[in-house]
């Protein structure tokens, strides 16, 4: 999860009540998730793009359905965050400090090592959906909590399907 010296603390404004104030952690941990967001979403696109082998039109579909589906929950992470007061990502440095997903440079990888490794993305950005999930409902912030059930949802149906498609048989 990010810490505090990554990301600077939300700035509340003025008309927001006083209840909402240990709220500050939420916008940090969301801005963290935004970097592995985006992260996992360029590793998809990556793998989308230099897939090869038998079942190419398959799992060429498989990627590119599901970055897309990790690009649309981009938007709505960063506005989320505006909306708690906080800054957000600003840059692809920005990103590459704050990401916990690795990145694959390989000039070659296997489909099924390219499945393998975006299915412990998807288990990783899964649990630190539910980390953030906990906090906002220790910090009494339901409509945060709301939409990381979706996306946490969504990340556990991506793991799904690629957990499919590299087992054995």
């Amino acid at each position: 999860m990010t810490t505090h010296a990554q990301v600077a603390p939300a700035r509340y404004r003025e008309d927001r009540p006083p209840h909402r104030a240990n709220r500050a952690n939420i916008p940090i941990a969301l801005t963290g998730l935004l970097a592995d967001m985006f992260a996992l979403y360029l590793k998809t696109k990556n793998f989308h793009w230099h897939v090869s082998g038998p079942h190419f039109r398959d799992y060429h579909l498989l990627l590119d359905e599901q970055a897309t589906q990790i690009l649309a929950t981009t938007d709505i992470i960063a506005e989320r965050v505006r909306k708690l007061g906080g800054q957000t990502i600003k840059s692809v440095g920005h990103i590459g400090r704050l990401q916990q997903i690795k990145d694959n440079d390989a000039e070659e990888v296997a489909p099924r090592e390219m499945l393998t490794e975006l299915l412990e993305d998807n288990r990783l950005v899964a649990e630190q959906m539910l980390k953030t999930h906990a906090l906002c409902d220790e910090r009494g912030d339901v409509a945060t909590a709301s939409l990381i059930e979706m996306w946490i949802d969504e990340a556990e149906g991506r793991a799904w399907f690629l957990l499919e498609a590299v087992r054995p048989g």
